[in-house]
């Protein structure tokens, strides 16, 4: 039973929180402490250490930069290898499995185990790898890794053990699956070759046996030599020595004949009967010139020899070959079937593919039923069975890329009814001509598992589109799609102007997300600084858009000078402070903003049909003022019972009401404080006119990576192109498209700082002012005084990375932020610098100066809420609370009416208060509780279509919901915990006495990226995401640390700008460019996870092969068969060096063996463990024995060349003994 304690109205208005962070009762950094007050709550929190545990639950998505191919045709299951290491296998919609190298290095090559279970993965760094894949979670049962040769190539005969291994010096090794260890049998290189050949064949390319007899192995080498190798005489049978280098070789499953696809665009066919010479050499992109010679084709890297019943023709299927003069052509896949030649144009460049048959037999007929085409940034399955070859509708959520992701949010425990209605509207747009046949990957199991409930995910991409996805039981499927650019008019051709040049590739990429599932309301924010309402209706509809235009941008400096009230508790009594000097108001008009106010983008004025889904309503523009475009939008909320929408930037906040279609309020954020302010702001000396800026252009949120071979380009198309290891972090070219940077400090467009260091005085003289530039203008490097160099110096040197979340936000949404406990800011941008600048790490100066403090305090979150605005409430009322990035949160009481008909006509009246709390770090998150320890939810509206039709007996009226404490007498007179998040600290506040019950420091050395306030196990937690890669996870109210994982070091812009918590202990972010994870923090979903993820493997008999007859197998050869194990076994072949390539034990080979020994045959695998155990210390014995072995045949060899020199010496001294013999 946990105690909490709380504080009665009005008896601690003298015990604030100290803004460094420590309560009024000194707790310290990392433990939460409590309040002394007269009276006790007794809360039960029911959440223990017990109930978290990091664990991957699934990835969505394409797979990033694939490498490889493979495919079981028993199984019917595909494997994907990619660069960084990953496998991904698929099967029926639903069998979606992930697996990674420890490694990390990239997937070479893929081998199936036919109807095994197990799959063969050859890597960059020459390892081999058989991974299980007859359980949920497949693992490495056995690891090879080769020495002294690099591979090249690998194939697995069917049915086969052995599994044949080519290398870059053109040896051929043979693998033994079950035991992972080199054969003695080797093919070198110069025995393939005749000895009369003087150079080198190069790297293996191919290997295969022939489909005809299993003792010959075809072997192809990279400069056009092949050998057919008898591995039974172990010599070859004959030798080709083509012009062109050899990029792969397919068979004719008769084993007569087999084709070659080369360097040059041709396609060469080898008949077994004469090998001098192809008996075809075709070019089939490649055009006779005048001189009668063909031009010249790229190559053919890939071709696919398949026969068929239905048709005397065979398929001839390549990539490439198409001829450089055409240049800018797509890749293409050619079909050639008989005389028809059919090229399919691709979207992107051909990694591999493979033609999926009917059966796994090489001498039989292969019957083509499909094409597997992996692109780099696609995956296209081809039907073969129809003459215009149609693609299959692929079930897999491959096209998440389609536009770069530039936001996501998650979505638990929905309303039911919300995913079928999504996919019935989306269902309509959907795209036509596919293939009517079912989808050719079916293998694997899948059903739905117990633990199943509703679940969404929304990605926003750089094209302004908006994705629905049903995120339910671990899989992904698209339910509809909203294109955001449809409610602006397209520029147009040749149309010059400054609205032209105000945004570059991407103005209408999203930045962020609001939406209420329950009224459905949907809100976005986009990169031109514009906010759309939309509203969802199952009718269309022909309306006009409402568009509003709001001026917030600040003619005021908040410039904070050093105060001795700085870390001094903030009082919300108005006399505690002196009267501070009145900025002019946002909205205020000047002859030059009447000439600047125009908006980034132009919305439609006129009547637009809308179909069914989500409809546009209202559009809500920031304008540029005085020459200087709108700071981006840095935070939103919408409330559907109040009918509000709020949100800010670094200039301050404006509140919208949707339903009368105005704007309430639109103020900076110091005229929030009013009288209230905690810091000491001094005014500036009056603004100049400015300087035009018509060619300033917006940046967009392209500018998060920076393409090293493209440097001018900033669309997103970049930003997928780039792989990890390319972004960094660069000092020196970062430039906030909207903040000069000097020295080190960064300076707002509208703020010029003084030479002298100081900040400027009412009456003073102004310095000279610094020119305005955009984004693309050279940075300033004007030098400054002493004073200024003294105090940047010290920062710009010490600075690594980010140095905190305003950072972060500055290249994020190109604000400047300010944070009370950061005493400088510093630029930042993506380059070409050293790895160990891409992380987050902070840096300290210990020099205080208000030139390093004079910058913007940004509105950083919002939230409306039921409660209380003053300490002398006494009911709740509708708030907005606000966060800053100084700490500081601000809560805005409203008055909203209650009626209908009167919501719809009176005014709503928002009055800010002098309410002021204080945090350490810039606010990120709110939540309330009651004082219960519940969540509170928000109010909201229930859904009601608008454009249905009239029902007279039921007419149209709004329905509320609403969660809080006021629905309970006893509820109204304890009030309500609000639970307050910063990017260094998390407080919890009683209200309305506003007294600080329990503060926690999170962190000292890092800062927090996102935290959220989550329902888990039928409790509250606050779930934190940290930049040092920290998830942690804080108890409700009490903030006791309950899961603290180092989990995932933040190396990518991408993981802060994506990541997010939902309900029930889950999360994702874009781990790549192309692919979503999701996690979960959650033991018990973790313990779950094994139920609710595919099988992979099915008990499938093997299908028999045809049998052939005895005519057509006597005069046609049947395949002969030989004993593999005869040739390449210990006994005949002798063991491999040792020093050639070392045996790794996988994680799931003798431990998985052990765990899986139990229930009816458990027996035979400790039986199975016994033998592989005792193998294991004969091998150990028999490596013994053979060092001994040696060492006796050194001995013994040394020894005999003692008696040699031994024997030799007397025979000499016989020698001397006879000749005085004979002498005397």
């Amino acid at each position: 039973m946990k105690k909490f304690r709380k504080v009665l109205d009005g008896l601690t208005t003298s015990s604030p929180v100290n803004p460094s962070g420590s309560s009024s009762c000194g707790s310290a950094a990392g433990t939460p402490s409590a309040a002394q007050t007269p009276r006790e709550l007794e809360i039960q929190e029911t959440l223990m250490s017990e109930h978290f545990q990091i664990c991957k639950t699934v990835r969505h998505g394409f797979t990033y930069q694939p490498t490889a191919l493979a495919f079981d045709p028993v199984q019917k299951i595909l494997a994907i290898g990619s660069r960084s290491g990953g496998v991904r296998l698929l099967g029926r919609p639903g069998v979606d499995c992930y697996c990674l190298h420890e490694s990390g290095a990239a997937v070479l090559q893929l081998q199936f185990l036919i109807n095994e279970g197990a799959l063969v993965t050859a890597c960059a760094d020459d390892t081999l790898h058989l991974w299980n894949l007859r359980q949920r979670r497949p693992a490495v049962l056995h690891s090879l890794k080769f020495n002294r040769e690099r591979i090249t190539f690998c194939h697995l005969p069917f049915q086969s053990k052995w599994l044949y291994v080519g290398t870059e010096r053109g040896n051929t090794h043979i693998v033994n699956i079950e035991s992972f260890v080199l054969s003695g049998y080797v093919i070198m290189w110069n025995k393939a070759i005749e000895l009369s050949t003087k150079t080198h064949p190069g790297p293996v390319v191919h290997l295969s046996d022939s489909p005809k007899d299993e003792g010959k192995l075809l072997i192809g080498f990279e400069s056009g030599t092949i050998v057919m190798w008898d591995l039974r005489a172990k010599r070859a049978d004959f030798r080709i020595y083509y012009d062109e280098a050899i990029h792969s070789v397919s068979w004719h499953h008769d084993g007569r004949q087999f084709m070659c696809s080369h360097s040059d665009g041709s396609l060469s066919m080898w008949n077994l009967r004469n090998t001098a010479k192809p008996f075809q050499v075709t070019f089939p992109h490649g055009k006779t010139q005048r001189d009668g010679r063909k031009e010249s084709c790229k190559p053919i890297l890939k071709v696919e020899y398949k026969t068929s019943r239905n048709s005397s023709e065979a398929f001839v299927i390549f990539s490439g070959g198409l001829s450089y003069d055409k240049a800018g052509r797509r890749p293409t896949l050619t079909i050639m079937h008989g005389k028809a030649i059919t090229v399919l144009e691709m979207d992107y460049p051909i990694v591999d593919f493979m033609v999926l048959c009917d059966t796994p037999y090489l001498n039989e007929i292969q019957e083509p039923y499909a094409v597997v085409v992996l692109l780099e940034k696609d995956f296209v399955v081809v039907d073969l069975t129809q003459s215009n070859f149609p693609i299959f509708e692929n079930p897999y959520p491959m096209d998440i890329h389609e536009s770069p992701v530039t936001c996501t949010a998650y979505f638990a425990d929905c309303p039911p009814d919300i995913i079928p209605i999504l996919y019935s509207i989306g269902a309509k747009h959907k795209k036509t001509g596919y293939s009517h046949k079912e989808w050719p990957l079916s293998g694997g199991t899948w059903t739905v598992g117990s633990q199943a409930y509703p679940e969404i995910i929304i990605t926003g991409h750089a094209d302004g589109s908006i994705k629905f996805w049903d995120a339910t039981a671990i899989t992904l499927q698209m339910l509809y799609k909203l294109k955001t650019s449809k409610v602006f008019e397209k520029p147009k051709t040749g149309e010059v102007g400054r609205g032209a040049e105000l945004v570059e590739d991407d103005p209408f990429a999203i930045q962020m997300i609001s939406w209420c599932p329950q009224s459905r309301i949907f809100c976005v924010v986009g990169i031109s600084a514009h906010v759309i309402l939309y509203r969802f209706s199952k009718h269309d509809a022909s309306t006009t858009i409402t568009s509003l235009e709001v001026r917030l941008q600040c003619d005021m400096e908040d410039i904070i000078s050093p105060s001795d009230t700085e870390n001094t508790p903030c009082f919300s009594d108005p006399s505690g402070h002196s009267p501070q000097p009145q900025p002019p108001s946002p909205r205020s008009i000047t002859p030059d903003s009447v000439r600047d106010s125009i908006h980034c983008l132009k919305v439609k004025d006129r009547m637009i049909r809308m179909p069914p889904g989500y409809q546009a309503e209202l559009v809500v523009q920031l304008l540029w003022v005085d020459g200087e475009p709108p700071q981006q939008i840095t935070c939103m909320d919408l409330n559907s019972a109040y009918g509000l929408l709020a949100f800010g930037n670094c200039n301050g906040v404006a509140v919208v009401d949707y339903l009368q279609k105005t704007v309430l309020l639109c103020m900076s954020t110091l005229e929030l404080y009013g009288s209230a302010d905690p810091f000491q702001r001094l005014t500036r000396s009056p603004r100049k006119n400015r300087q035009s800026t018509s060619d300033f252009c917006m940046r967009g949120l392209s500018s998060f990576y920076s393409d090293s071979k493209k440097r001018t380009r900033t669309s997103y198309q970049s930003l997928t192109e780039l792989s990890d290891n390319q972004v960094s972090l660069d000092l020196e070219r970062s430039k906030s498209p909207t903040s000069d940077h000097v020295n080190g400090h960064c300076t707002s467009p509208t703020y010029q700082p003084c030479p002298s260091g100081r900040g400027r005085v009412p009456g003073g003289l102004e310095g000279p002012r610094l020119a305005r530039r955009g984004p693309g203008r050279p940075p300033f490097r004007k030098a400054q005084s002493a004073a200024c160099m003294e105090v940047s110096l010290p920062v710009s040197s010490l600075t690594e990375g980010y140095s905190s979340r305003r950072a972060m936000l500055q290249q994020l949404h190109g604000v400047s932020m300010y944070s009370h406990d950061e005493h400088h800011t510093t630029n930042y941008s993506w380059s070409e610098r050293e790895s160990r600048e891409n992380s987050f790490s902070r840096s300290r100066s210990s020099s205080v100066s208000s030139i390093d403090r004079e910058t913007k305090e940004a509105v950083t979150t919002l939230q409306f809420a039921e409660s209380y605005g003053r300490k002398s409430d006494t009911l709740p009322t509708p708030c907005l609370w606000v966060g800053t990035s100084l700490g500081l949160v601000l809560i805005i009481p409203m008055s909203i009416p209650t009626d209908e008909q009167e919501r719809q006509e009176d005014p709503i009246t928002v009055a800010p208060t002098a309410t002021v709390l204080m945090l350490k770090g810039s606010v990120l998150r709110f939540g309330f509780l009651d004082c219960g320890g519940a969540l509170i939810l928000n109010p909201y509206e229930v859904w009601r279509d608008q454009h249905a039709p009239e029902d007279p007996d039921r007419p149209r009226k709004r329905k509320l919901f609403n969660f809080s404490p006021s629905s309970s007498q006893e509820a109204i007179g304890d009030g309500h915990l609000a639970v307050v998040c910063s990017e260094r600290q998390a407080k919890v506040f009683l209200m309305p006495s506003q007294a600080c019950l329990y503060v926690h420091n999170i962190t000292e050395s890092s800062f927090v990226l996102r935290a959220d306030v989550v329902s888990v196990c039928n409790s509250v937690c606050l779930a934190i995401f940290c930049a040092n890669g920290h998830i942690m996870t804080l108890s409700l109210p009490s903030l006791r640390p309950l899961l603290d994982v180092n989990y995932l070091p933040l190396t990518d812009m991408r993981i802060a700008r994506t990541f997010c918590f939902t309900n029930g202990g889950q999360a994702l972010y874009l781990c790549s460019p192309t692919e979503i994870q999701r996690i979960t923090y959650s033991q018990e979903m973790c313990d779950n996870l094994q139920e609710m993820l595919g099988e992979l493997f099915t008990p499938i008999e093997t299908p028999e092969a045809q049998n052939r007859g005895f005519l057509k197998g006597f005069f046609g050869g049947n395949a002969q068969t030989f004993d593999r194990e005869e040739l390449f076994g210990e006994a005949a072949a002798g063991k491999a060096s040792r020093s050639l390539a070392q045996h790794i034990p996988g994680q799931g080979g003798m431990e998985g063996m052990k765990a899986a020994a139990g229930g009816v045959v458990g027996e035979l695998a400790r039986a199975r463990i016994a033998l592989d155990e005792r193998g294991q210390r004969l091998g150990e014995l028999e490596e013994r024995t053979a060092l001994m072995m040696t060492s006796a045949e050194t001995f013994s060899k040394h020894a005999h060349e003692v008696w040699k020199w031994e024997r030799r010496g007397d025979r000499e001294n016989e020698t001397i003994n006879e000749y005085w013999g004979l002498a005397i």
